[in-house]
């Protein structure tokens, strides 16, 4: 029998540490659990489905139902002489998850170790990082429709795979609950140190032979580096996503900006870091109060200790305006504000 808790505070269920409260809350452990809650919510009901809470800002109590996935496991199960596919309970911590395959020596995801969140949060978002994204590994997943309980596969076509987006962010946003996904990985890894300063990191730590976890350290020794430690200052880490122009706009934008990073991608796109664009606007490193823009990364907000979710939401929609006003692009958060 599932346990349904009342006012329950979801301080220690979110990155940013921010006070809220929810009306209901219930924690689910298997699919049978997660299905007996469902039958229980009235139609009415606001709903949400928490993982590791690195992905949201509560700008107030939540006046409905808060379902926590707690579903775990990790499973290889099947291979052939050059992959393997491994099924990922959705409620395993991702950069856990990560490790656990690096010690199989089971290679690909390596590039996104530290990422916070969980593994079911990784195909909505199509998290990436250091040039690999979750839809470079991606098989397959299994979720359970809310409004009756079904359940249904997906493949990567079907999750619409696009730049932090997938069909769960768009079509079928809050439609349906991620249970286990599905990874294809390879035996024989192949090292991915061009992006960023993984091979920068690798000269500097010593590393003469690569390995997936020689990758996987660097990787975490960089985001240590730049991003704060949620558990010290509140943070979801990248606020924004890095828009993306037509090339015929950056190249407008280099006149008059010269210095303005841009990487090239298909179809005459181009993708500006939105770290860059924060910074340039003067908000690097700006505190407002128990609130403010990281000193060391712009895309990251933070909450030093009491901050509300509302003022972050604020500062956040100022940053927006003023690169608007300044650069005439247009950057997204990547945060779900709720």
């Amino acid at each position: 029998m599932i346990k349904v808790e009342q006012d329950v505070s979801l301080k220690p269920f979110n990155t940013f540490g921010l006070s809220a409260k929810a009306a209901h809350f219930i924690a689910f452990t298997t699919v049978n659990e997660l299905l007996e809650a469902l039958k229980m919510i009235e139609s009415d009901q606001q709903l949400m489905i928490l993982g590791g809470g690195s992905n949201i800002l509560l700008t107030k109590d939540f006046d409905g139902v808060v379902l926590k996935n707690e579903l775990k496991g990790i499973d290889l199960i099947d291979e052939d002489r050059n992959h393997v596919w491994i099924k990922a309970m959705a409620g395993e911590n991702w950069h856990q998850f990560v490790l656990h395959c690096i010690e199989n020596n089971w290679a690909g995801i390596e590039n996104l170790s530290l990422i916070p969140g969980t593994v079911g949060a990784a195909p909505m978002q199509n998290i990436g990082a250091y040039g690999v994204e979750i839809k470079d590994v991606f098989h397959s997943l299994e979720a359970v429709e809310i409004a009756s309980g079904k359940y249904q596969e997906f493949t990567a076509e079907d999750c619409e795979f696009d730049y932090r987006e997938s069909v769960f962010k768009t079509s079928l946003k809050g439609q349906y609950i991620i249970t286990s996904v599905v990874f294809k990985l390879d035996k024989k890894p192949t090292f991915n140190t061009s992006y960023g300063a993984i091979q920068a990191t690798l000269d500097e730590m010593g590393v003469t032979e690569l390995s997936i976890k020689a990758i996987s350290d660097a990787v975490i020794k960089i985001r240590q580096s730049k991003l704060p430690d949620p558990v010290e200052i509140g943070n979801s880490g990248s606020f924004f996503k890095n828009p993306t122009i037509d090339n015929i706009d950056y190249e407008g934008l280099r006149a008059e900006f010269p210095n303005i990073p841009g990487y090239k991608l298909p179809e005459q796109k181009v993708k500006i870091p939105a770290a860059w664009l924060i910074e340039q606007a003067g908000w690097k490193g700006k505190t407002f109060g128990e609130i403010g823009v990281h000193k060391n990364h712009p895309l990251v907000l933070v909450n030093y200790g009491n901050g509300k979710g509302e003022d972050i939401k604020k500062l956040a929609f100022e940053i927006k305006a003023s690169v608007a006003s300044k650069f005439g692009i247009e950057i997204i958060p990547e945060v779900n504000i709720i």
